[in-house]
């Protein structure tokens, strides 16, 4: 929803009437009638042999390489480029094109748009840097990639796009000085209750469970810090959600401390996703709570950290994706700045999409011991014995951590906290800073680790 200020000053109904307008828009871009036949075709392949994802991916892979070194302006101009110096190296191989960084999309981002007279959409992501990605997508490119949602997030676990769902995102659907509900808003193109991530308090924790009531929602979607604090506040207050037949994480890293109270909270699964704005790759988790990669959204490499070493399956590494659904911005070898492995093991539900091991975070996010250590997840120290509602670890310098905590009602912890921290770093000084939230940027996430070395 692209809210402005005069939308704030609407009463109400008015509210739902432009957020119903905005997605009707939205559907448009979408979704159309070839919808229902790309999803069912995509669950198709969820079946298909290794041998036949990997000739359809090689398909699609050299369709994209010949067409970016002939109509993308910065491929074409690398390849002219290192003609002109000898290289004869084949553009069809993928391991010829060098690891795309963020940074260089970032400053010239009309270079990867392909010439061609399309109707473009045109997206700005928040960027952790907090410098915008400027990205465009044809209409036949967002049907694709929203064909396989339906089919490898809500079809997956039962649901689909016509039922009643709720959101928690960062959409300002209600100013942050409002203290009295509504805190959300109704948009009926998308049958979808967007909730605000800047309204959930203790206070107004009932109010929510109360709109999800009314309006029948079927699954949640959200931002799994606020999807957690949102259960913690439930449980504090001996409220229950109405039945769900599930929650969607998304957006964040999916904590197991996080996984652990919403599933017990809602009392229904928890799913999680893993995607980006880029449209460069995505995976999400099936029955058996593995995160299957989604062939046709693009092709995955894991790549070591100091270098452009292709890893084996189980090592730990960046992830570097070719998209294969955009072409009006292809992106090649792209450094999503995520860290993650292949798994080894197949996973029981019988797909052969290749599967990801627990996603680590930002490459740029990690923590650095003083022993030489590099540490992306500490959310182990979280269990659920430590009644937390959110947490962000700072690392101020080499041998100092800050944690910043939310604490429970009956929160009592330091000394065991301390205590995991320096179990999993070694010896840094660790500090506990208790708040009463933690800052949400404007997109209304935070940062679970941020490192200022």
């Amino acid at each position: 929803m692209n809210l402005t200020k005069p939308y704030h000053t609407l009463p109400y109904p008015w509210k739902v009437a432009a957020a119903t307008t905005w997605g009707a828009y939205l559907k448009w871009w979408r979704y159309g009638k070839d919808t229902p036949q790309a999803a069912r075709e995509a669950l198709e392949r969820d079946r298909w042999s290794s041998a036949e994802l990997k000739a359809y991916q090689e398909t699609k892979l050299t369709k994209l390489l010949r067409f970016a070194a002939a109509e993308v302006p910065f491929y074409r101009k690398m390849w002219e480029a290192r003609r002109r110096d000898g290289d004869t190296s084949s553009i069809e191989v993928l391991e010829n094109w060098p690891v795309l960084r963020k940074e260089t999309v970032r400053a010239n981002p009309k270079q990867f748009r392909a010439p061609v007279k399309r109707f473009y959409y045109r997206e700005h992501t928040s960027g952790s840097t907090g410098t915008p990605l400027v990205l465009w997508q044809s209409r036949q490119t967002l049907h694709n990639w929203y064909a396989l949602y339906e089919a490898r997030v809500r079809n997956w676990n039962g649901v689909n796009r016509r039922d009643n769902w709720g959101i928690i995102g960062g959409q300002l659907v209600a100013q942050f000085s409002q203290e009295k509900p509504p805190f959300w808003v109704w948009n009926q193109s998308f049958h979808q209750l967007y909730l605000s991530a800047y309204h959930i308090r203790k206070e107004t924790i009932a109010d929510y469970i109360n709109a999800m009531r009314r309006h029948e929602i079927r699954y949640l979607l959200g931002y799994p810090s606020a999807l957690a604090v949102l259960a913690e506040f439930a449980m504090e207050e001996g409220l229950r959600f109405p039945g769900l037949v599930c929650v969607i994480s998304n957006a964040e890293p999916l904590f197991d401390f996080q996984r652990e109270v919403i599933a017990r909270s809602f009392d229904t699964r928890v799913v999680n996703t893993y995607g980006m704005s880029e449209m460069a790759c995505a995976a999400s988790e099936c029955q058996h709570g593995s995160m299957h990669l989604w062939p046709e959204a693009g092709i995955v490499e894991i790549m070591a950290e100091d270098s452009n070493e292709v890893l084996p399956a189980g090592t730990t590494g960046r992830i570097i994706a070719t998209g294969l659904l955009n072409q009006e911005m292809p992106l090649i070898r792209y450094d999503t700045g995520d860290i993650s492995a292949f798994s080894d093991k197949e996973c029981p539900c019988g797909s052969h999409f290749p599967v990801l091991q627990e996603i680590s975070g930002r490459a740029d996010a990690m923590i650095m011991t003083p022993d030489g250590r590099r540490i992306g997840r500490l959310d182990p120290v979280f269990k659920a014995d430590i009644p937390i509602r959110e947490a962000q670890i700072i690392q101020e310098d080499l041998h100092t951590i800050r944690v910043r905590l939310v604490p429970a009602s009956d929160y009592a912890h330091d000394q065991l906290l301390r205590q995991r921290m320096l179990e999993y770093l070694g010896p840094m000084h660790i500090i506990l800073e208790k708040v009463d939230e933690i800052p949400r940027g404007p997109n209304g996430k935070f940062k679970a680790v941020i490192s200022k070395l």
